[in-house]
């Protein structure tokens, strides 16, 4: 099978188990030279639903359950199942990346294989430690927003700036205010809990950067000035840009975004 064959296997998979054996081997498949030829086919498929929806109950984001206090084994599942819903769903994101956008640069589908490979890794780690407190994935209604800002955002254009540059930098967000909840606890597991969230903030600042890139990328292809990037993301995602007093600056600017961009996301006074 060529290429964007393999990564539609590894996207339909619902198996997570051997959606993550897929996707990593797949990847250092890639980066020992085995593909070559990324042309376009003439037929290029669309996800109809999320891989998961054959594990998860599906709900809406204001139905999922909240999570509770974090100094019980119950509370921490719920946490981590939220999490680990994230990074599966990112897995998805990566692939379908590689999928969707044909006949582009080499160096495009390293890029999010890689991202691809590493939330594999993210979701492994995160449901082990799941299982670690009496918990699987499945066992929570989750969202599908993601899934939803993917099939919305079907030029290469809206898809960098909607999905790695709007919903994927808003983990950045998240991971500082969620390490901060984690922090308070002393048991053993909310350490490994933080030692996870490291990782995973590490990595995503490398993957929102790929966004950035990949954004210029179709920037100029298309003609596009990247100052429009928040007029993209409304036309996709309407009234979701708005401002918060909760930003991780620091992070946002080491993954390439304007000072510009960030003043307009904060309510804070902002120097960068």
């Amino acid at each position: 099978m060529g290429f964007f064959e393999e990564v539609w296997g590894a996207l339909e998979e619902s198996s997570p188990k051997l959606k993550t054996e897929k996707t990593l081997k797949l990847f250092e498949r890639f980066k020992a030279g085995e593909f070559d030829d990324f042309s376009a086919n003439e037929i290029v498929n669309e996800q109809s639903k999320p891989s998961y929806s054959a594990l998860c109950e599906i709900t809406h984001p204001s139905s999922v359950e909240k999570r509770r206090r974090l100094d019980t084994n119950e509370g921490k599942a719920v946490f981590l199942h939220a999490i680990a819903h994230i990074e599966y769903s990112a897995i998805d994101l990566g692939l379908d990346a590689c999928y969707s956008f044909q006949g582009l640069p080499k160096e495009f589908y390293f890029d999010w294989l890689e991202v691809a490979a590493e939330e594999c890794e993210h979701f492994l780690m995160l449901e082990k430690l799941l299982n670690k407190v009496g918990g699987k994935y499945g066992d929570y209604p989750v969202h599908s927003s993601l899934f939803e800002a993917c099939r919305k955002s079907e030029t290469l254009l809206k898809r960098m700036a909607v999905v790695p540059r709007y919903l994927e930098a808003g983990g950045l967000d998240a991971n500082k205010k969620m390490t901060e909840k984690v922090a308070r606890l002393k048991d053993e597991t909310a350490k490994d809990i933080l030692g996870a969230l490291a990782i995973i903030l590490r990595d995503e600042i490398d993957h929102v950067s790929k966004g950035t890139k990949w954004f210029y990328y179709a920037c100029e292809k298309e003609g596009v000035s990247p100052d429009a990037y928040f007029d993209i993301v409304e036309s996709v995602l309407p009234n979701s840009v708005r401002q918060r007093e909760s930003v991780n600056i620091e992070d946002r600017l080491k993954a390439g975004f304007k000072c510009e961009e960030i003043k307009k996301l904060t309510t804070k006074e902002t120097k960068c």
